[in-house]
């Protein structure tokens, strides 16, 4: 009829879902070849034997890890001396004495202090701001008379010891990772190389006249 408004399009169909392509080298289709199963079951079997020898790794690096940190923690603890040392020089002030960052600020400072030896030495030391020269202050000495480190602390052993298990693990899935790129470039020069074999036997066929 005259006048009529004509009707709306349909809609377009919605779209087809894609085949999946997961795990398409251990599914039978006709375009996968045996060095592409070949490649599927190495990454599988790697991958499982990743998963495998993680725990152990993990296990035996931290064990060890934990026994060699804490042998260590013992020896500084043997071998350091928590001694009280003398400021012989006015610390450096902080810009804003008050805030809460100038309570949390330590600056160098030049100490005497008595060593483990019954000698008198001068280090370097990080002190509070504004302390007068005079100010005692407790400093870690080693054997050899110089300032040092505290010795470990046990959480300090097993955040280390952690640490190194982390990074066994991390280890771990790298080698297989690597392994299989290696066997993938493998797997793909092969492939060239079979190409190559079977375009040389082609090609004559399409190159030459009849």
């Amino acid at each position: 009829m005259p006048g009529r408004t004509p009707p709306p399009p349909l809609p377009p169909p919605p779209p087809q879902e894609l085949p999946r392509v997961t795990l398409w080298r251990l599914r039978r289709n006709p375009l996968r070849r045996r060095s592409d199963l070949v490649q599927a079951w190495t990454g599988l079997g790697l991958l499982l034997a990743a998963l495998a020898a993680t725990p152990a790794a993990m296990f035996l690096a931290g064990d060890a890890s934990y026994h060699h940190y804490t042998r260590t923690a013992r020896h500084q603890a043997a071998t350091r001396h928590h001694i009280t040392a003398t400021l012989v020089e006015d610390a450096r002030r902080h810009p804003e004495p008050t805030s809460t960052e100038a309570r949390k600020t330590r600056y160098p400072a030049k100490v005497r202090f008595t060593g483990p030896d019954g000698r008198t030495h001068t280090g370097t030391t990080d002190v509070q701001p504004a302390l007068p020269r005079g100010s005692t202050v407790r400093v870690w000495v080693g054997t050899d008379g110089k300032i040092t480190d505290p010795p470990m602390s046990p959480g300090q052993v097993r955040s280390r010891a952690m640490g190194t298990a982390i990074i066994a693990a991390l280890g771990v899935h790298a080698t297989a990772a690597a392994a299989y790129g290696v066997a993938g470039r493998v797997v793909q020069r092969r492939n060239l190389a079979a190409w190559d074999t079977a375009w040389a036997e082609t090609a004559p066929r399409w190159t030459t006249s009849p």
